[in-house]
């Protein structure tokens, strides 16, 4: 039977787990450990971190930010991922290529994510891009939300073939926002109607299949006036409208978006009280300890059913699986800058 698992998931501070940290791990209100640039090395060295955590808490939910193009924490000993508005390119002309492409990074992803130790990586983005926002761009799959929709499916389905879930970000959509939630509280002031036939459709038609949503630190004034991170009418209207059932993490409670709700304890509390699982604090660890004195006592089955659970692919391994060596390939071109049509399709 699925244990509780505690509802808070924080960062460390370099690449090897210190002393002070694996103390901190034995907290029972910590539930997963996400690794940042500043912990990793190389693929190995992850493997060894993730060893190193897992000696200390096995049942902790490891997690990384690897989408792709600008958002690739762990870049050496694994492929290059193109930001996935390349890997969506051709999608008119072609759609059966571009999807089974997305289906295929999915599933690469997925795979050398769980050979490096991690249960889950924070992907993919479902925010359709409106033309507004500098921190989506090409981190979404394109501008029409039905092609987002079906291309992330795909990569979603290839996730899941690796046997790793998907956690869908930023809910219910960050693309038609010009603020940077990371600097400043964003506000769209669309309708619901619009949202809906728009940044919705993607969350609308992927609950089913996706293990973990992220909402965003962005007010959508003509719905409610809180963050939807903080928004029991968002966090409900995502249970209940779109009968999502799997866990709800919020982004990271230390950005400048998330300030709105008071200090680092009452963010936490907040994001739980609105409908979250678990809450993120990073890169601060005061506001960390914080965040854990609060939510003592806080816990959930959801996330902890996210943990990888079949045996795990050996990095040393994947190279003589003919599929990876085709999508890697692939992959590693188009992160390159090769234009999708010069390269070989799939036969």
């Amino acid at each position: 039977m699925t244990q509780p698992l505690g509802s808070v998931m924080l960062d460390l501070e370099g690449p090897q787990l210190t002393p002070e940290e694996a103390d901190m791990l034995m907290r029972p209100d910590v539930g997963g450990v996400i690794l940042f640039g500043r912990n990793i090395e190389d693929a190995t060295q992850v493997q060894a971190l993730c060893s190193a955590i897992r000696a200390v808490r096995p049942d902790l939910l490891l997690a990384i930010d690897q989408e792709g193009g600008r958002v690739q924490r762990l870049r050496r000993g694994v492929t290059r991922l193109p930001a996935m508005a390349r890997l969506a390119e051709g999608f008119e002309s072609n759609s059966q290529a571009a999807l089974q492409h997305c289906q295929d990074a999915g599933w690469l992803l997925g795979m050398e994510m769980a050979a490096c130790g991690l249960d889950i990586t924070f992907a993919p983005v479902l925010d359709v891009d409106g033309g507004e926002s500098t921190v989506i761009g090409d981190r979404s799959f394109s501008s029409d939300p039905q092609q987002v929709s079906r291309l992330g499916g795909a990569f979603i389905a290839g996730l899941n073939e690796a046997g790793m879930a998907a956690v869908g970000k930023h809910f219910p959509g960050h693309g038609s926002v010009a603020a940077d939630s990371h600097l400043e509280l964003p506000v769209d002031p669309r309708p619901l109607n619009d949202l809906r036939e728009h940044d919705l459709v993607p969350f609308a038609d992927q609950a089913a299949r996706l293990g973990g949503v992220m909402p965003a630190h962005v007010v959508y004034s003509a719905f409610d006036a809180r963050p939807a991170c903080f928004s029991r009418s968002w966090l409900g209207f995502l249970r209940e409208e779109i009968g999502f059932k799997g866990a709800i993490f919020s982004d990271d409670l230390s950005m400048a978006g998330a300030h709105v709700a008071g200090g680092p304890g009452e963010r936490a509390l907040a994001a739980l009280d609105a409908g979250c699982d678990m809450v993120l604090v990073c890169n601060d660890r005061a506001a960390a300890l914080e965040a854990l004195d609060a939510c003592a006592g806080r816990g959930s089955k959801r996330q902890a059913k996210l943990r990888y659970g079949r045996a795990r692919p050996s990095l040393e391994n994947l190279p003589a699986l003919s599929r990876w060596r085709r999508v890697h390939a692939r992959l590693e071109a188009l992160a390159n800058g090769e234009p999708s049509s010069s390269l070989p399709t799939d036969s």
